[in-house]
C-alpha cells in the first residue's frame, strides 16, 4: 500500500466519531425505568434487541390478555440491534446457498416462510406506525473478480432450474454498473424483493413503543442475573428485584445465555462499519445508485454497503474479529486499524468519491454459530425457550425466531416447530485454545481463497464436508 494512498484514506477519518451512527440520534427515546420491586407475569422476555422485542409484541398480539414483562440489561437496541447495517432479509438461513446446502428437502418451505416473514414485518410496521425508513429495494450481490462473475451466473442458472430464483435477476458488468457505478463491479445478482433497507435503531425503538402501547411492561437497565425454577414457573433475579413468570423467552443472543449448556453453540465475532458524511447531489450522480439497493460483494471476506435516508453510505464488513476466550467487551467495539482498512477498500470501490469524509465508525459483536443461522430450543421442562446464532443476518429472521419461541412455549406443534432447522442444533464450538486456533486457521484459509481465485484449501474443504464454518 503506497504511503500517499494511506494518507489519503486515513485523512478521510480525521473527523470520525467512534459511535454507531444509528444510535447517535437526538430522537433517541428515554429508557424505561429499571425494575426495583418484585413482579409476576405470564411471560418474561429477557433481552431488548429484536429477538426480545418481537417476542413480546407478538405474544401480546396473539393474546392481548397475556401479562408480559421485558427486561433489558442496558437500553433497548444498544447492542447488535442498533449497530447493524440495516439489511432486513427474507432469508431465514443466512442466504439461499447455506439453506440449500443444509436443508435441501425443506428449502422451498423455508423460502416461502421467509418471504412471508418479511411481508409480516412490513405489515407490522404499518399496523403500529413504526417509521424506520423501511425501503424494500432489494440487494445486489456483486462480483469483483472474474471467477466470482462466473460463479454468480452459474448459481443463478442452478437456482432457476430448481425454481428458487423468483425475483432474482443476473446482471452482467454493464447492467450492474448501470445500477451502481464502481470500476470493480463485474457482475451481480439482484434480489429485487427479498431484502429491505431500514434504520435499525429506529426499528428497535419503534418496536419498544409498540410493546408499551400494547401493555408490555418494559424495564431497561435491568440485567437478568440468574434463572431458576420457582414453583410451577421460573424466577429471575435482577440487581434490584425479582420476577416470577410462568414462561420465559431468552433473546440474549451474543451475551452469555442463562441456560448454561447453550453457551458453547455461539461465539462473538466483532464486525465493523463506517458511515460517510451526506453525499452531495453531484457525488450521488457520480455513482448512480438511484434504486437504493443494498449491496454486498462475493468474496469470503466480504463488504456490505447501502445508502441511508440522508444519502450517506454505510460501508462495513471484511474483518471478522474473534477475541480469544469469546469475551464480549466494550473496548472491542472500537478498532482503528480496521477503520483504516475499510476506508482504503471504500475508495478502491468508489474512486470517484475521493475527498468524502467519514463521520462515524463503530463495531459490535455478532452471535455466530457453526451453521450460520439461528438455532432454537427449550429448557426447564419447556418453561424456557431460546433462539440464538443468527450470525449477522438476524434483522428479519429474529421475528421468525420469536414466533418459534412462542410456539415452543405454548407446547403446540406448528409448521415452524416441525422444521429440521428448528428441531436440530448446530455443532458446538470447542473450548479454548481449540476454538481460537480453528477460527484463526479458517480466517487465514478464507483470505487465501480470495487471493487465489476462490480455490478452497484442504482445511476449508474438510470444514465444508462437516458442515462447519466461520462467518460474520
Amino acid at each position: 500500500m503506497a504511503p500517499s494512498a494511506m494518507n489519503q484514506w486515513t485523512r478521510s477519518l480525521s473527523d470520525v466519531q467512534p459511535v454507531p451512527y444509528w444510535l447517535d440520534d437526538p430522537g433517541r427515546p428515554r429508557p424505561e425505568p429499571a425494575l426495583t420491586t418484585s413482579e409476576t407475569c405470564d411471560l418474561l422476555v429477557v433481552g431488548g434487541g429484536y429477538s426480545g422485542l418481537w417476542t413480546a409484541l407478538i405474544a401480546k398480539e396473539r393474546d392481548p390478555q397475556r401479562d408480559v414483562v421485558l427486561v433489558e440489561g442496558r437500553e433497548v437496541g444498544w447492542a447488535a440491534s442498533g449497530r447493524n447495517g440495516g439489511f432486513c432479509a427474507a432469508s431465514l438461513t443466512h442466504g439461499l446457498p447455506n439453506g440449500l446446502a443444509r436443508w435441501p428437502d425443506e428449502i422451498h418451505t423455508l423460502q416461502r416462510m421467509g418471504d412471508r416473514n418479511l411481508d409480516e414485518i412490513e405489515e407490522a410496521l404499518a399496523r403500529h406506525s413504526i417509521d424506520c425508513d423501511f425501503e424494500r429495494t432489494g440487494e445486489i450481490d456483486v462480483a469483483t473478480e472474474p471467477y466470482q462473475a462466473r460463479e454468480l451466473r452459474a448459481w443463478h442458472e442452478e437456482t432457476s432450474r430448481r425454481g428458487l430464483a423468483d425475483g432474482v435477476e443476473f446482471l452482467d458488468a454493464d447492467a450492474v454498473r448501470e445500477q451502481v457505478d464502481s470500476p470493480t463491479f463485474q457482475a451481480g445478482l439482484w434480489d429485487r424483493r427479498g431484502v429491505a433497507m431500514l434504520n435499525p435503531a429506529k426499528l428497535a425503538w419503534g418496536l419498544k413503543r409498540a410493546c408499551v402501547e400494547l401493555g408490555v411492561r418494559v424495564h431497561e437497565n435491568t440485567p437478568a442475573l440468574t434463572l431458576k425454577p420457582h414453583g410451577p414457573g421460573m424466577a429471575i433475579r435482577t440487581p434490584y428485584g425479582r420476577i416470577r413468570a410462568r414462561r420465559v423467552a431468552l433473546g440474549t443472543n451474543v451475551f452469555p445465555n442463562l441456560v448454561r449448556r447453550v453457551r458453547s453453540y455461539t461465539v462473538p465475532v466483532y464486525d465493523y462499519a463506517l458511515m460517510t458524511e451526506p453525499l452531495t447531489p453531484a457525488q450521488l450522480d457520480s455513482i448512480g445508485w438511484k434504486n437504493r439497493q443494498g449491496l454486498g460483494d462475493s468474496a469470503n471476506q466480504f463488504h456490505y454497503f447501502r445508502l441511508s435516508a440522508d444519502h450517506r453510505i454505510l460501508w462495513g464488513g471484511y474483518d471478522a474479529i474473534y477475541p480469544y476466550g469469546g469475551r464480549v467487551r466494550a473496548e472491542y467495539d472500537d478498532r482503528p486499524e480496521t477503520y483504516a482498512k475499510l476506508a482504503g477498500h471504500f475508495f478502491t470501490c468508489f474512486p470517484q468519491l475521493e475527498g468524502v469524509r467519514f463521520s462515524h465508525a463503530w463495531g459490535g459483536a455478532i452471535d455466530t454459530c457453526s451453521r450460520f443461522s439461528a438455532f432454537f430450543g427449550t429448557a426447564h421442562q419447556s418453561k424456557v425457550a431460546y433462539a440464538a446464532g443468527y450470525t449477522g443476518l438476524g434483522v428479519g429472521a429474529s421475528r421468525f425466531g420469536a414466533e418459534v419461541m412462542l410456539d415452543l412455549l405454548s407446547g403446540e406443534r406448528t409448521e415452524r416447530t416441525e422444521l429440521e432447522m428448528v428441531r436440530k442444533k448446530p455443532l458446538p464450538f470447542p473450548p479454548e485454545p481449540f476454538a481460537w486456533t480453528g477460527i484463526a486457521l479458517t480466517k487465514w484459509s478464507l483470505a487465501r481463497a480470495d487471493a487465489q481465485g476462490g480455490r478452497r484449501n484442504l482445511w476449508l474443504r474438510t470444514m465444508d464436508r462437516l458442515g462447519l464454518g466461520f462467518d460474520s
